[in-house]
C-alpha cells in the first residue's frame, strides 16, 4: 500500500528561480549535510535534466542507502517529477509544483508517494512519512534561505 503526504512552502523569490535551484545537484547535497548525502553516480554536479539521472548515497535514520532517481517530467518552470528507478522503496515519485503566489513570490508544493517493502503499512505511516516529510522541510527552507541570501 502506497503513502502520501504533502509539503507546502512559500518563498519571496520568482519560480524560476526556485525552480532551477531545486534541480541544482549542489543545492540539493547543500541541503542534505546532515544525512552526508552524496552525488555518486549520473548526474553528480550542476543542473539535472528530463530523462537523466543521478544516485545518491546517504544515512537516514542511521542506515546507509543508495537511490537513483530520474526525472521523468519536466515543465519549466512550472513542474518536474523524480522516480526512483532503484533503491530501497517498492516505489518512490516527488512531484514538485511551482505556482505564482500572485505577490511576485512562489508557492512551491511537494507531493511524495511511496511504497516501503522493509516497513509495513502501519509503520510507513508512523515513522517513514514523518521523518521523510521533515526531511523535505527542511531541504525546502535550506533553498529559500540560499536564495534569500542572494
Amino acid at each position: 500500500m502506497a503513502s502520501s503526504f504533502t509539503v507546502t512552502t512559500r518563498a519571496r523569490v520568482p519560480g524560476e528561480r526556485l525552480f532551477d535551484l531545486s534541480l541544482d545537484i549542489d543545492s540539493h547535497l547543500a541541503s542534505m549535510s546532515a544525512s552526508e548525502e552524496r552525488a555518486i553516480d549520473g548526474v553528480t554536479a550542476g543542473g539535472i535534466g528530463l530523462g537523466e539521472t543521478v544516485t545518491w548515497r546517504a544515512r537516514h535514520v542511521g542506515i546507509w542507502f543508495t537511490m537513483t532517481v530520474r526525472i521523468a517530467e519536466l515543465d519549466r518552470p512550472r513542474r518536474f517529477v523524480d522516480e526512483q528507478t532503484h533503491g530501497p522503496f517498492r516505489s518512490f515519485r516527488h512531484e514538485h509544483v511551482f505556482d505564482d503566489d500572485g505577490d511576485g513570490g512562489t508557492i512551491m508544493t511537494d507531493t511524495i508517494t511511496l511504497s516501503s517493502p522493509i516497513f509495513g503499512a502501519l509503520a510507513e505511516r508512523l515513522i517513514l512519512v514523518p521523518y521523510l516529510r521533515r526531511v523535505i522541510v527542511e531541504r525546502n527552507r535550506h533553498l529559500v534561505d540560499a536564495l534569500d541570501a542572494r
